[in-house]
C-alpha cells in the first residue's frame, strides 16, 4: 500500500541587493519564476537495500518542489511524493539546485510517514547544477557509526566523503566549492610583488615546522615556485564562509578597519614613526578622537552603525575609540604592580605563568653564540625582594616563585630584529612571588641582549623601586616585557590554538592548530558520524577567520609585522614556538596547568637506552585526588584556572556522556574505521611535522576518545574565549599592553646625551618607546573587531543540535550540561564580586573610589597637598610660608626647597611615584640618597 508524503523545504532568504552591492554577493532566488518552474529537485532515498535486485540500493523517488510561501527570512517549498509501502525508512535525500544562483538550504521535513516526521538538518549552500551537476546528499538527523550504517546508505556515505576530499590538484572556485585538503603556509609572502616581501614556507621542513592549513588551489609565484601567488580572495570551502549576518558584521567592522579606516589613518598620520607627545594625547583618542579624511562608501558604513566609531561629525569624519573597561575603572591602574600581577592571572594572557622548579636559572642556548647562560636573577637580588617573607630556599620549597619566560624563545632573534628600523627586542623573563596573603607580587624583570656588533652580552635585572631612576627603569622594563607578552599572546596563545602575549599564544594555540582538526573532521568523518556532529558546532567560522588572518594580519607587511616587536620575524618565531612548545596532550587544561612533558630519558635502573617517562616541569598545579577537579593549585586566586577547571569538568562530563552512549567498549573505538582514519590524519597530515613524536595520545578506548575530544572542544571554545574577547578591554589602552617597544632600555650602553635626556624627561622617553600613533591606532582598531561577538554568535550549551535531540539519552545529557553551564555563570559572577570587592584583592573599584573621593587638582601642588594631609600649617613667618609639624621629614623639606629654588609647581606626573617631571629635581635627588623609608 502506497503512502502520500509531503516534503517541506526551507530555504533561507538571502540579503541580495544591499549586500551584493557591498561585497559582490549575489545569492537571491529567482523570485517569480520560483512559483512556476521546476527549480528544486528532491529525491528520497531508502535506508534499505532492494532484496529483488541482488542487494542493490532502491531507486530514489523524485519530485520537484515549488515555492508555496514566505515566512520572515525563509522561503518555503513543498513537494508531494507517493512512496510504496515496502520502500522502507527514508534515510537520505538528494537535492539539485536548478536556480540560476546558489541557495542556502536550511532543512527538509517529511510529513505523512507512519512513524512520524523525518527531519534533514541541511545548513548548507547548494551551487547551481550548471556549475556542478552532482546532486547534494543529506542524511537524516540520526547518527550512525560506520559499522552500523544502514545498507541503503553505505555507498552514499562514502560518496559524500569523497566529494569533500577532492584530488589534491583542484583549482577551486571560492564561491561554490566544498573541498578540504591540506597545504603548508606558503601564502604569507608576496615575492612577485616585492622581493622584500618574500617569506619562508612554514610547514614541511625541520627548519620551520608548522601545522597545515586548507589548500586554496592558487598557482605558484613566478619568482618562487614554493610560494603560492596571493590574490584578493582566499578560498575556504563554501560552508566555512560566514553567514550573511556574520558577513555584514565582519565586512563592515573588519573591512572598514583594514581596507578603509587604516589607509585613512595612514593618510592622516603621515609620519609612521610619530609617537604620542603626552599621555593626554592618548586619552584624547577616547574623548575627542582623530580627524580623518572622508571615507568612500561613508553612507553605507554609517547605515551599518559600526560600533568602533562612536561619533561621526557632519563637517569632518572623526574616529573616536570606545574607552576600554580598565581605563574607565582607573586611568592609573596600568602603572600599578598589583594590576600587572592581576592581569598575569586574570588578564588576556593568563596561560604563560609557570612555577620555578630549578635554581639558579640558566639559558639552554649555546653560550658561544648567545653569551653566558646564567640569569641576572641572582639569589641576592631575589632575597632582597622577599626578605620580609622568607629565604629563596624556602620560597622554592614552598612553591612560591613563578616565572613567565620568553628568554630563550626571543634571544636568537634579537640581533635580527634590531636591524629593522623602529623596533628592538630582548630575551626576557619576569619573576613573581606568591605572598602569604595569596596575592602575586612582581619582583624582577630580566632583559638580555646577546653579543652583537662587536659588543659583549648585555643583561640586567630590574626590580620595583622607590628610587626615581630605578622606578622609571622598572617602568621601561615592564613596557618591554609586556610588548613581548602581548606578541606571545597573539601569535601563540591565540593563533596557535584558533588568532592577538605576542600574536603567538592566540594565533598558534587556538586558530592555527585547530584548522587541521577541521580539515580531518570533514575529510574523514561522515556528517552522520556522531563525533562529527559533536565537533561541528565548535568549528564554526574558524577557517574563514584564519583565511582573513593570512590575508591581512599575519602576512608580509601586514598589521602584525608592522605593529609588533619582532617585525618580519613574527611568524618565524611562531614556528619556533610550535616546534619547542606545542604538544597535543598539554592542550588539555589540567595537563596545561600541571605541564607534564613526555620526554625521552634514560632511567638508571632500566637496561633500555631510551625509556619514555613523565617529568613534571614548571607546573602551577599538582595532582591531588582530594582537591576539587583532582588538582591542587599553587596559586589559589587564579581565575583562569579556577573558572577554567569548572568549565573543563562540565565539558568533559558532557563529552563522556555522549561518547559512552555510542561506544560501549574499546573494541567499538578501535573498529571505527572513520574515527581511526580521522585521528591518524590529524597526526600524520594536519600536524605532519610532528607525526613521529612519541607523546601523541593513542585512540583505543572510550576514555582515550573522551580526553581527545574534550581537549579539542576546550581549545576551540573556552580557551579561545579566554584569550580573545578581553583583548580590547586590556590592550585597547595600549600603555597597559604595548604591542611593540621601539627603543632600547635607557641604561643599555647609553651616550651621555641619551642618559641626560632620560634623566631630564623620562616620561617623554617612555612615550617614545611605546608604539607610534599609526601602530597604536591600527592595533586598537583590529583588537576592537576581534573582541566583539558576532550578531549570530552561538554560545556553548545554549542550543541543542537536531541530531542530539534525536536521541533521548543524548538530549537529557545536553540538558544537564546546559543547566551546569548556567550554574557556573552564577558561580563565576559571584566569585568576581567576592574577589574584587569583599576580599580586597586587586581592588580596582577601591582605587576608583579613592580617586573619586580624594583627588583634587589644586591639592597636587606642594603647599595645598601638605596642608591637606595635615603635615604643615600656613605660617607667614616661617620659611616658605609653611611650618612643618614633623620637622624631620626630608621629602617635605626638599620638596618645598625645590619649589622655591626652581620656581616651578610640582605637578602630579601622570606616572605615579615622581612628583616632578624631571628626575634631576632636588627633591628626588634627596629620595635617591634615602631609598629606604624611615622607621
Amino acid at each position: 500500500m502506497s503512502i502520500s508524503v509531503r516534503a517541506t523545504v526551507t530555504v533561507k532568504r538571502t540579503i541580495g541587493g544591499f549586500l551584493s552591492s557591498l561585497v559582490g554577493f549575489s545569492h537571491g532566488l529567482n523570485d517569480k519564476s520560483d512559483l512556476l518552474s521546476k527549480l528544486l529537485l528532491i529525491e528520497l532515498v531508502s535506508s534499505e537495500l532492494d532484496p529483488t535486485e541482488t542487494g542493490l540500493e532502491k531507486k530514489p523517488i523524485s519530485g520537484y518542489a515549488h515555492q508555496t510561501g514566505l515566512k520572515d527570512t525563509e522561503v518555503i517549498y513543498e513537494s508531494e511524493f507517493v512512496i510504496p509501502g515496502d520502500y522502507g525508512e527514508i534515510g537520505a535525500v538528494l537535492v539539485q539546485n536548478q536556480h540560476r544562483n546558489e541557495i542556502y538550504l536550511k532543512h527538509i521535513v517529511l510529513n505523512g510517514l507512519p512513524n512520524g516526521p523525518i527531519e534533514f538538518s541541511c545548513g548548507s549552500w547548494i551551487e547551481p547544477k550548471f556549475d556542478n551537476p552532482e546532486k547534494r546528499i543529506f542524511f537524516t538527523t540520526k547518527s550512525y557509526l560506520p559499522s552500523h550504517t544502514p545498507g541503503g546508505l553505505m555507498s552514499l556515505r562514502e560518496k559524500d566523503l569523497v566529494s569533500l576530499r577532492g584530488n589534491g590538484k583542484d583549482k577551486y572556485k571560492s564561491s561554490t566549492d566544498r573541498i578540504y585538503h591540506y597545504d603548508v603556509y606558503n601564502d604569507l609572502g608576496d615575492p612577485d610583488g616585492n622581493p622584500e616581501l618574500a617569506r619562508p614556507v612554514l610547514g614541511g621542513s625541520k627548519k620551520y615546522p608548522y601545522p597545515r592549513r586548507c589548500r586554496t588551489g592558487r598557482p605558484p609565484c613566478k619568482t618562487d615556485p614554493r610560494s603560492e601567488r596571493r590574490s584578493d580572495t582566499f578560498y575556504v570551502p563554501r560552508d566555512e564562509e560566514f553567514s550573511e549576518e556574520k558577513e555584514i558584521s565582519f565586512v563592515t567592522k573588519t573591512g572598514y578597519s583594514v581596507h578603509m579606516l587604516l589607509p585613512s589613518l595612514e593618510a592622516t598620520l603621515k609620519d609612521p614613526d610619530l609617537g604620542f607627545q603626552s599621555f593626554t594625547d592618548i586619552t584624547q583618542l577616547y574623548k575627542e578622537g582623530i580627524p580623518i579624511p572622508k571615507l568612500k562608501n561613508q553612507a553605507s558604513m554609517q547605515i551599518l552603525a559600526l560600533r568602533l566609531v562612536k561619533a561621526v561629525c557632519d563637517a569632518i569624519d572623526n574616529l573616536q575609540f570606545e574607552t576600554p573597561a580598565m581605563l574607565e575603572k582607573d586611568k592609573f591602574s596600568w602603572l600599578q604592580d598589583e594590576e600587572f600581577s592581576r592581569q598575569t592571572l586574570a588578564g588576556v594572557n593568563p596561560c604563560s605563568i609557570k612555577l620555578v622548579t630549578e635554581w639558579p636559572l640558566k639559558s639552554a642556548l649555546d653560550p658561544d653564540v648567545y653569551g653566558p647562560p646564567e640569569s641576572a636573577f641572582t639569589e641576592e637580588l631575589v632575597e632582597l625582594e622577599i626578605k620580609d617573607f622568607m629565604t629563596i630556599g624556602e620560597a622554592l620549597k614552598q612553591k612560591k616563585l613563578f616565572i613567565i619566560d620568553y628568554h630563550d624563545l626571543l634571544l636568537p632573534y634579537v640581533s635580527k630584529v634590531r636591524q629593522i628600523k623602529g623596533t628592538t627586542l630582548y630575551g626576557s623573563r619576569a619573576l613573581f612571588f606568591l605572598t602569604p596573603d595569596g596575592t602575586l607580587k612582581p619582583i624582577a624583570i630580566e632583559l638580555t641582549r646577546p653579543p652583537m656588533e662587536g659588543k659583549p652580552q648585555w643583561k640586567q635585572a630590574f626590580t620595583p623601586s622607590l628610587e626615581t631612576v630605578g622606578l622609571w627603569l622598572w617602568r621601561f622594563a615592564k613596557a618591554h616585557f609586556l610588548a613581548h607578552d602581548c606578541g606571545y599572546h597573539e601569535l601563540v596563545s591565540h593563533w596557535y590554538t584558533l588568532l592577538p602575549s605576542f600574536f603567538w599564544d592566540k594565533v598558534l594555540r587556538t586558530h592555527c592548530v585547530t584548522e587541521p582538526y577541521i580539515i580531518a573532521t570533514n575529510r574523514q568523518l561522515s556528517v552522520m558520524h556522531p563525533i562529527y556532529r559533536l565537533l561541528h558546532p565548535h568549528c564554526r567560522y574558524t577557517m574563514k577567520i584564519n583565511a582573513f588572518s593570512r590575508q591581512a594580519l599575519i602576512n608580509a607587511d601586514g598589521i602584525i609585522e608592522n605593529s609588533f616587536s619582532p617585525g618580519k620575524y613574527c611568524m618565524k618565531l611562531c614556528s619556533m614556538a610550535y616546534d619547542q612548545q606545542w604538544r597535543f596532550g598539554r592542550e588539555a587544561l589540567p595537563a596545561d596547568l600541571i605541564n607534564k612533558v613526555l620526554i625521552s630519558i634514560q632511567l638508571p635502573e632500566s637496561p633500555i637506552a631510551n625509556v619514555f617517562g613523565f617529568l613534571i616541569a614548571g607546573g602551577i598545579a599538582v595532582e591531588d585526588p582530594t582537591a576539587p577537579h583532582g588538582l591542587k593549585l599553587m596559586i589559589e586566586d587564579y581565575p583562569f584556572a579556577n573558572d577554567g577547571l569548572m568549565l573543563w569538568d562540565a565539558l568533559k562530563q558532557w563529552v563522556a556522556d555522549y561518547v559512552n552512549y555510542y561506544y560501549k567498549d574499546s573494541s567499538m573505538v578501535q573498529s571505527d574505521t572513520e574515527l581511526q582514519a580521522w585521528w591518524t590524519k590529524i597526526r600524520t597530515k594536519g600536524h605532519e611535522d610532528k607525526k613521529d613524536e612519541p607523546w601523541w595520545p593513542v585512540l583505543k578506548t572510550p576514555e582515550d576518545l573522551i580526553g581527545t575530544i574534550t581537549t579539542i572542544v576546550w581549545v576551540a571554545s573556552a580557551h579561545h574565549s579566554a584569550v580573545n574577547f578581553g583583548q580590547y578591554a586590556f590592550a585597547g589602552y595600549f600603555p597597559n599592553r604595548p604591542s611593540i617597544a621601539r627603543t632600547n632600555m635607557p641604561c643599555e650602553d647609553p651616550t651621555e646625551e641619551q642618559w641626560k635626556r632620560f634623566l631630564d624627561n623620562p616620561g617623554s622617553e617612555l612615550l617614545a618607546c611605546f608604539p607610534s600613533q599609526i601602530q597604536a591606532t591600527k592595533v586598537m582598531a583590529i583588537l576592537h573587531v576581534l573582541s566583539n561577538h558576532s550578531p549570530d554568535e552561538e554560545y556553548i550549551g545554549e542550543h541543542i543540535e537536531p541530531a542530539w535531540a534525536e536521541e533521548p539519552v543524548i538530549k537529557e545529557a545536553f540538558e544537564r550540561f546546559s543547566s551546569r553551564l548556567k550554574e557556573l555563570e552564577n558561580i563565576i559572577a559571584d566569585g568576581i564580586i567576592e574577589n574584587s570587592i569583599l576580599s580586597g584583592k586587586y581592588p580596582l573599584e577601591l582605587c576608583t573610589l579613592a580617586y573619586d573621593q580624594q583627588w583634587q587638582f589644586n591639592r597636587e601642588a606642594v603647599p595645598p597637598h601638605l596642608i591637606n594631609r595635615g603635615i604643615v600649617d600656613e605660617d607667614l613667618t616661617a620659611p616658605h610660608g609653611l611650618r612643618l609639624l614633623i620637622e624631620d621629614y626630608p621629602f617635605t623639606k626638599a620638596a618645598i626647597e625645590c619649589l622655591k629654588t626652581m620656581g616651578c609647581r610640582l605637578c602630579q606626573s601622570l606616572l605615579q611615584g615622581c612628583k616632578h617631571g624631571t628626575v634631576g629635581c632636588r627633591a628626588q635627588s634627596m629620595v635617591n640618597r634615602n631609598p629606604k623609608p624611615r622607621s
